[in-house]
């Protein structure tokens, strides 16, 4: 294998350690092209979420369904679509069953809620049922949206996804049709066992396991459209190979070993394509394959690295990536046949890790300012080249992935002190630290 250049290396340090620099508005967040673009725009919905009795005197019950309120609230909390009533503002009596409701101990000051959840859990047949129930306060004609029963077994794993289930209705139901991500889960790079691993967890921090155990450098974890799947990059053969993972099977799906430095793959949103970076005409460039490798295509030709290809979410007609052809890394556009090409970013500073939203009309990237020198998360809208930049003054931030409902954002981060994986709001609110053993970091959203 030809040893890489300078500005190769500085590549593959910058997908090992971290990621990728202007200072567009500050203040652009509260604008309502980008908030309507993120499914943020409309205004928060007033919502009491009690916690749901447990008609069980079984001590495993009530701990378990201890678990499924604090899950509920968490997911509905993190939503960014809700204004959750304090705990403390909530009426003493809490309703099992409709007919125990009334509208206006929870309308009224100081719950001033519109909508209410409310149910009960109980054992039946040796499992946890969880009964859960949706209302509008404010229709006195028709006020329940949602009437729900989950059965789990009596553990926490199952209880969990029965709290992230009803959550997802909720959510769904009051935020305009968008599914809920509560059963997403992503995939990380974490050195915590001495090497660093591809590991993956639920979407809110919990279940954190590794996915391999090669004792060598796993890197760019990526997930297929139906979540089946993972590709990578690895080292584990002494090359940067690209390996596809089943999760069906727990096993190597084939993909060929090209020869030089493999890496960044991405799958296209049909599921049918893949596409990557590779040295193996010499130059790193940007290829195109079926997922088996098969019909391979070359896409780019710019002497220097083009890297971190990306696909249009919505559409698959076009890719993202990332090429130093200017002189420093910075990101490009081009159709899927490697036709059109055209940059992105024009401001200066380095910009790379590039991540289409899955509406199609925003990228974010990671973008060092060149006057200030620090890495920070931006995100464009692609039609007229606004910038918003969404993390400020909190250490480095790199590698963001959106979340399939468009609402967040996964990305790393050192501001704790070390390189943790994060999520926040796609408008830079509500970050939440999800990784704490080692150094993690270059997430991926499943779809």
């Amino acid at each position: 294998m030809r040893l890489p250049n300078l500005k190769l290396s500085f590549f593959i340090c910058s997908l090992a350690l971290a990621g990728l620099l202007f200072t567009p508005t500050r203040n652009g967040l509260s604008q309502d092209w980008f908030t309507t673009g993120i499914n943020l725009g409309a205004p928060r919905i007033r919502l009491a979420v009690p916690d749901l009795p447990s008609r069980s005197a079984d001590s495993s019950a009530i701990k378990l369904t201890q678990e499924f309120n604090q899950v509920l609230w968490n997911d509905l909390d993190s939503s960014g679509i809700f204004d959750l009533v304090s705990k403390s503002m909530l009426p003493l009596k809490t309703p099992q069953d409709p007919g125990e409701v009334v509208p206006g101990d929870w309308t009224n000051p100081p719950a001033n809620s519109k909508m209410l959840i409310f149910g009960r859990t109980e054992v039946l047949n040796s499992n946890l049922v969880f009964t859960g129930r949706l209302y509008d306060l404010t229709n006195s004609g028709s006020p329940s949206v949602l009437a729900k029963r989950y059965v789990a077994t009596m553990n926490e794993i199952s209880t969990r996804e029965a709290a992230h289930r009803f959550a997802n209705e909720v959510v769904q139901a009051l935020g305009a049709g968008v599914p809920g991500i509560a059963l997403s889960r992503l995939a990380f790079v974490s050195n915590r066992t001495g090497h660093p691993e591809i590991w993956l967890m639920d979407y809110d921090g919990f279940n954190q396991h590794p996915l391999t155990s090669y004792g060598s450098l796993s890197l760019t974890p990526r997930w297929s459209r139906d979540n089946t799947k993972i590709a990578f990059t690895t080292y584990v053969s002494g090359n940067p190979d690209i390996f596809v993972f089943s999760l069906n099977s727990y096993k190597r799906v084939p993909f060929p070993k090209y020869v030089g430095l493999n890496t960044t793959p991405a799958w296209s949103p049909d599921g049918k394509r893949i596409a990557f970076c590779s040295s193996m005409s010499g130059d790193p460039e940007v290829y195109m394959s079926d997922i088996n490798g098969f019909n391979l295509q070359r896409l780019t030709f710019s002497p220097g690295v083009d890297i971190s290809p990306v696909w249009n979410s919505k559409t698959g007609n076009e890719i993202a990536f990332v090429s130093d052809r200017s002189g420093s890394p910075q990101i490009y556009i081009m159709a899927s046949d490697g036709t059109n090409v055209r940059r992105l970013i024009s401001g200066g500073g380095d910009a790379s890790s590039p991540s289409w939203s899955p509406n199609g009309l925003f990228i974010a990237f990671s973008w060092r300012v060149s006057d200030t020198g620090t890495f920070d998360i931006y995100v464009i809208e692609i039609a007229t080249g606004r910038i918003i930049q969404v993390t400020h003054d909190a250490g480095r931030n790199e590698h963001p992935y959106w979340s399939p409902d468009g609402r967040h954002l996964v990305f790393e981060s050192n501001r704790s002190g070390s390189k943790q994986v994060w999520t926040m709001l796609a408008d830079g609110s509500n970050p939440k630290q999800l990784t704490r053993d080692g150094n993690n970091w270059n997430p991926s959203w499943s779809n």
